[in-house]
């Protein structure tokens, strides 16, 4: 599908196409639609990225708690599943999980939602480093960092769905 395909869409269809890129927040895809016609990807992920920076704390921290523990054995979105498989997170050794088991609960524990990586091109090992690494955040900066890391998934999950066309001169 195109931008132009996008634009066509009806206000269902758009929120039942793109309500997953934001990970069970079809919030911000309905919010979204009513800025049609967006001339790109680009455009629309720009409205959809503004649309989370001006949420409230709470949406904001509802968007956050959405994800899924990353290596979790748990229900979660084709998205995530997929995103984490590629990972290596759905293969862990039984060592790896309980290690990562420990750092999601440190971490949970810590800030009172999941911890979020976008874990495209990334390896099991710069996973472990990143939770090892961002456990030592206060909070602020870590719900900083979280609402980022969700734009470039949401990003990445809007280009596999949404092509950009190209230039045929």
């Amino acid at each position: 599908m195109d931008i132009e395909q996008v634009n066509q869409l009806s206000a269902v269809e758009f929120i039942e196409k793109l309500g997953g890129i934001f990970e069970d927040s079809t919030w911000v895809a309905e919010k979204a639609e009513k800025f049609r016609p967006f001339s790109s990807v680009q455009s629309l992920f720009s409205k959809m990225a503004e649309i989370v920076d001006q949420a409230d704390e709470h949406e904001k921290l509802a968007l956050i708690r959405n994800h899924p523990a990353l290596g979790a054995k748990t229900k979660m979105t084709r998205f995530s599943q997929t995103e984490q498989q590629k990972a290596g997170l759905q293969k862990l050794t039984d060592e790896e999980f309980d290690r990562m088991l420990k750092l999601n609960k440190t971490y949970m524990e810590k800030f009172q939602f999941p911890f979020i990586l976008a874990v495209r091109g990334k390896t099991k090992q710069e996973i472990f480093a990143s939770i090892e690494q961002r456990i030592k955040n206060n909070a602020e900066a870590e719900i900083e960092q979280a609402i980022a890391e969700i734009k470039k998934i949401a990003y990445y999950r809007l280009k596999d769905i949404v092509k950009e066309e190209r230039n045929l001169c």
